[in-house]
């Protein structure tokens, strides 16, 4: 796959403020020209697309995503770069766990897919996310199986768990619930025809936004309700939750998915 987002593998390690300092007038300069030349661009916004690294380990599941989901991801997102946005993939396994202090403070928006290696995840990245939401330098977005992420079961304050998780055929027909949010700008009801169904009720506060709905269809043909789209403003910060990205279906593909995750991330970005 082409595709022009950076990996926070690719970069050199960033130098601090304070080693920097200690390293003489010469050699300070020269840090201070790397951390910027590190920085984003003028003017730009940053979206960082982190993911656990897990999704194309199983064969069913490289099969759909074998760069793994959050280049996926990255990839539906590159509309936004037109739009002053640069975006960049990260990982579990990268240094930092993906995210440096540096490369975090640098971030406008954070999408999270996670799923069996929530627990690796260190208690002072978590910790730092969480405050930089909540102080508004920072939104942040959950994809699929991240409900049970430590960032935002600490964001919300819940356990975040769900009635039910069952992988059995269920298909969801995904409808706008609330049409001027501009998560669903542009957005028209549509279906998957394959679901981990994620059965309400769902352990959250309520959300002040629910802008997608949706109706699963079970293989009896039976109904039941589920949310796929919630939102919230923790502190300062906005948080949004997407229930649909299971690592065996191609959601992160699909252009409806795709144009919701790209106005997740303008409108979970902090005001400048």
């Amino acid at each position: 796959m082409n595709t022009t987002h950076h990996h926070a593998s690719d970069r050199h390690p960033l130098i601090s403020r304070r080693h920097a300092l200690a390293l003489g007038a010469t050699t300070t300069a020269a840090a201070m020209v790397h951390l910027n030349l590190l920085a984003a661009p003028a003017g730009k916004r940053t979206v960082v697309v982190w993911s656990e690294g897990t999704a194309n380990v199983d064969a069913n599941s490289k099969k759909v995503y074998p760069d793994d989901i959050n280049h996926a991801v990255a990839e539906g997102l590159k509309p936004l770069e037109a739009r002053g946005w640069q975006i960049i993939t990260a990982s579990l396994s990268d240094p930092d766990q993906g995210l440096s202090e540096e490369r975090l403070n640098q971030t406008d928006v954070l999408i999270w897919w996670g799923h069996k290696k929530h627990g690796d995840v260190s208690d002072e990245l978590v910790a730092r996310i969480v405050k930089r939401v909540k102080d508004g330098d920072m939104g942040f977005i959950a994809l699929h199986s991240s409900h049970f992420s430590k960032a935002l079961k600490q964001l919300l304050g819940t356990p975040c768990s769900w009635g039910e998780y069952v992988a059995d055929g269920t298909s969801v027909k995904i409808t706008v619930k609330e049409a001027n949010h501009p998560i669903v700008k542009g957005v028209k009801d549509f279906d998957l025809p394959l679901i981990e169904r994620y059965g309400e009720p769902f352990a959250v506060p309520q959300p002040e936004a629910v802008p997608l709905d949706g109706v699963y269809t079970k293989p009896n043909g039976e109904k039941a309700p589920g949310r796929m789209g919630l939102c919230w403003t923790i502190g300062k910060g906005r948080v949004f939750y997407f229930t649909p990205g299971h690592e065996t279906y191609n959601d992160f593909f699909r252009p409806e998915v795709r144009l919701i995750l790209a106005n997740a991330v303008e409108w979970a970005a902090p005001k400048r």
